[in-house]
């Protein structure tokens, strides 16, 4: 009978090829598997879900939690997280420095981050593997082209921190720690998804016309009334005339 035996190091260059082969199946590099986000949508003064990937780039440790920080220059007035199983979501409130104008009114309160912790050390994110965690916010801000960013601290078992806080520019190389972030875009034609609430062109003109019509039809009304009270009238006087 024979029997094979196997280098620890041979398990351990197959487990990292591998992880390599995953995160090339996935669009990324090992060295390109930073956290990122991507938005359902962009659309400026809408709504949208936001989601993070995170992979774990540490061969020895977990990552265990996860923090986001919000835009405190264009706060969200709505903020929501997607139930993620193992893991529990804290939302954390902050007075800002003054009010701002979010859609139709002034918030002086936003959410300020956003705390994902694995409730048990299995619930965590291993070598090799990855989380998403998706947020619903809005409304995004109003100005087409604005980059936000949403830098997050990812923290594993042993300890360390990492902080994804870079912002990356367009056209320069990309930075070592890049923020995720989203940029605006124009705005849609139904940004909430509820139809618009001032009225099209035509429908404006309408309503106008239908205005101007019923005017016109009052004084006609008016004047149809005072020429019959002056044809009574005459025919009174010369009925009296007469007699």
């Amino acid at each position: 009978m024979t029997n094979t035996l196997t280098s620890p190091r041979l398990i351990t260059g197959t487990s990292a090829l591998a992880v390599a082969a995953g995160l090339t199946a996935l669009g990324l590099s090992p060295a390109a598997a930073h956290v990122t986000a991507n938005a359902t949508s962009t659309a400026a003064g809408g709504y949208t879900q936001i989601t993070f990937s995170v992979p774990t780039e540490s061969d020895t440790a977990s990552t265990n939690k996860l923090e986001l920080t919000l835009p405190e220059d264009t706060p969200f007035a709505s903020v929501r997280t997607k139930p993620v199983d193992g893991w529990t979501a804290e939302i954390t409130e902050a007075e800002l420095p003054e009010p701002v104008q979010v859609g139709e009114g002034a918030i002086t309160k936003a959410a300020s981050t956003i705390t994902w912790t694995a409730d048990e050390e299995n619930h965590a994110i291993d070598p090799g593997e990855f989380q998403t965690f998706t947020i619903s916010v809005g409304p995004l801000p109003e100005e087409e082209g604005k980059q936000i960013l949403l830098p997050v601290s990812q923290t594993y078992t042993d300890g360390r921190t990492v902080a994804w806080d870079q912002p990356a520019t367009e056209g320069q190389e990309e930075p070592e720690r890049p923020a995720p972030s989203v940029t605006i875009t124009e705005a849609a034609a139904d940004a909430h998804g509820h139809g618009t609430t001032e009225p099209t062109t035509a429908a404006a003109e309408n309503t106008a016309t239908t205005t101007e019509g019923g005017n016109t039809l009052g004084w006609a009304g008016l004047i149809a009334g005072l020429l019959g009270l002056a044809a009574g009238v005459t025919a009174l006087l010369r009925t009296r005339h007469r007699g």
